[in-house]
């Protein structure tokens, strides 16, 4: 299995007959082409839809239906990249994205960051990949006779890729991603070749190692084919007749695997990398049939390669839970047979208290799926369903084309592999509160289970404890407030989105508001949940961005937020308060949020946007059961 052949997606005996179709058809619809995307296609197949998509849709005529802003990928390299691009954007298509490219001339990176005039300048990104290959960053000093000066020829690369960065930093405020450099370089003496740091094999590891470091420090997203090319081997990805020929570093046989590894960062970036992966049981979490074979039957753990390839593929689906992916069980089977091996089977792994949404019965598991997201309170296009059965495979893609379905391997041993490389979950970053989101989602279920024990609404949200802790940004939330602002998409007055150097220029403002707002109840601590910034304009302070995770409505959150925004903007002695509303495919949810909380209605637009006003010395504070207390850090 090598990532090139993009194996966890399906592969369909009509492909070719559908391009050939639409290709010559007069019109397209947009869902017609994201479907053939979810599909495995080799490189000629994958430049085919491209043609179809770029002839149908343009920056001036984009898709009606998509549910993210449009992204525009500029590419600057040392070495011949167009072939990529189509892959590029057909990897785009794949998430539902729409993406235009624009690639600068050969080796003129600085040139077009640089010149005012340049089309690079022009195109105005919301992404950039840099992708050097060795040669360019070493030139003709790629070889080193000390140690010492190995390190210089590393530092000056890796200063030479800095400046770079901070050109593009100048002009944009997008993405910025950085490839690593392919070791395509021979070793000299082989094996032991770290201990000839000299040779340009051992420059390149150093490289690639100071590169993570920089990217670390600078805020860039790393495209690490180097790890890739662990796998899959340098021979998949590179070939020396094309790089001689036509200066070609990845291969076009590579092409659809390199758009795909690129757009899961871009993805991360604005929030569309998988939340939910829901697992089957029957021959998905052990070998056998629980309802037939009983707890004794079922192949799991020590004494066969088949239990012990359930158990490996169980520590990863823990693995990705403690990291902050949410697990749940869609399942047909009885419910008491299906959960026994999670209470009682000593080599189960995954337990009850792991899985934070577990659904077993006779039901269609499409059905079961949109049940499960509605429970979860997260999108259907977040998860992820991992099923060994073809046929179950097959008709949860049909019923809902959204959500990701791997091909799972016949072998139990190289499922974890499959889901790892399909890239589902991609992430840019890991902050504290994702390590505690699967906790999180099952104190949730707990206070589910204390809502139906109540019968009445005022006793349950008393009993809850509830404590909202507020703070204005900081760096120590900086992480999670950048990734919340560009992940939240229902509860999200604008969906504005901004960038760590755009959320700390928003920090350096004296007049500006922002808070950051964790609730914590008598089940723990939710996490952040709420981010809030406001901007001054003179005596009036405008809501720019308003969101909140889904998980805690309901429970007078919004209301709580509402009184303390107030008492921050009599602090920076402001007099009106403004909201935005700025529709999107998904917040409907919270298009009268602003007149549930006071605001009257001052202008509405012909695209459904709308502004509220509210008059801070008139405010009534809501009476809640949440206390409002800030947060000390240290």
């Amino acid at each position: 299995m090598s990532i090139t052949d993009l194996y966890w997606l399906p592969k369909q005996t009509t492909t070719a007959d559908q391009l050939r179709k639409l290709a010559s058809a007069a019109s397209v619809e947009w869902s017609e082409l994201t479907r053939l995307a979810a599909e495995r296609l080799d490189f000629v197949q994958t430049n085919r839809l491209d043609k179809i998509f770029t002839k149908h849709f343009t920056a001036v005529n984009p898709p009606l239906e998509l549910s993210a802003k449009p992204v525009r990928l500029a590419v600057l390299s040392s070495s011949t990249t167009d072939h990529l691009l189509p892959a590029i954007r057909v990897a785009g298509l794949r998430r539902g994205m729409f993406v235009t490219t624009a690639i600068g001339d050969y080796g003129q990176y600085l040139q077009e960051l640089g010149d005012p005039n340049s089309k690079i300048i022009a195109f105005d990104p919301t992404a950039i990949l840099f992708a050097f290959d060795a040669q360019h960053l070493f030139g003709n000093a790629g070889f080193a006779t000390s140690a010492e000066d190995g390190r210089a020829l590393v530092e000056n690369a890796l200063q030479r890729v800095c400046n770079a960065w901070k050109l593009a930093r100048e002009r944009f405020k997008g993405l910025i991603i950085q490839q690593s450099v392919l070791p395509t370089a021979p070793g000299i003496i082989g094996g032991n070749e770290h201990r000839f740091p000299g040779s340009l094999a051992s420059l390149i590891d150093s490289l690639n190692t100071g590169l993570r470091s920089l990217a670390d420090a600078e805020g860039v997203a790393l495209l690490s084919l180097d790890k890739v090319l662990m796998s899959d081997g340098l021979a998949a990805w590179h070939d020396p007749g094309l790089w001689h020929r036509a200066k070609q570093e990845i291969s076009p046989i590579a092409a659809p695997a390199f758009g795909d590894l690129v757009m899961r960062l871009i993805a991360a970036q604005v929030g569309r990398s998988a939340k939910c992966l829901v697992l089957d049981l029957d021959n998905t979490l052990w070998g056998g049939v629980i309802g037939d074979d009983g707890l004794e039957g079922i192949k799991l753990g020590q004494g066969s390669a088949v239990g012990e390839a359930f158990v490996a593929f169980q520590s990863f689906a823990r693995d990705l839970s403690r990291r902050g992916i949410i697990l749940a069980v869609c399942s047909k089977n009885d419910e008491e047979n299906a959960r026994s091996p999670f209470a009682k089977h000593p080599d189960m792994v995954l337990k009850n208290e792991d899985i934070a949404c577990f659904v077993a019965n006779w039901s269609d598991k499409a059905g079961n799926l949109r049940s499960i997201a509605e429970q979860l309170n997260i999108g259907i296009d977040a998860l992820v369903f991992a099923d060994d059965n073809p046929f179950e495979r097959n008709i949860v893609r049909r019923e809902l084309p959204m959500v990701a379905v791997p091909e799972l391997p016949e072998d139990p041993s190289l499922y974890a592999r499959c889901i790892s490389d399909a890239g589902y979950f991609e992430a840019l970053q890991i902050t504290k509160d994702d390590l505690q989101r699967s906790g999180q989602y099952r104190a949730n279920t707990q206070r589910e289970l204390l809502k139906a024990s109540h019968t009445d609404l005022v006793g349950y949200l008393k009993s809850l404890q509830m404590e909202l802790r507020w703070a204005p940004f900081d760096r120590l939330g900086l992480q999670r407030i950048v990734q919340l602002i560009n992940k939240t998409n229902q509860f999200n007055l604008t969906t504005k989105r901004y960038t760590e150097q755009e959320v700390l220029a928003v920090m350096d403002d004296p007049e500006a508001l922002t808070l950051q707002l964790r609730l914590v109840d008598c089940f723990g601590d939710n996490g952040i949940i709420g981010i809030v910034i406001g901007k001054p304009q003179g005596q009036t302070l405008l809501l720019d961005t308003w969101l909140m995770s889904c998980r805690v409505l309901g429970r007078q959150v919004e209301e709580a937020t509402m009184n303390l925004t107030v008492e921050e903007a009599n602090r920076l002695e402001k007099n009106i308060l403004v909201g935005e509303y700025l529709p999107s495919k998904k917040n409907g949810m919270v298009r009268e949020h602003y007149k549930k909380l006071k605001f009257g209605l001052k202008e509405e637009k012909s695209d459904g946007s709308t502004l509220w006003q509210l008059n801070v010395p008139d405010y009534q504070p809501f009476p809640t059961f949440i206390s409002i207390v800030r947060a000390q850090h240290d």
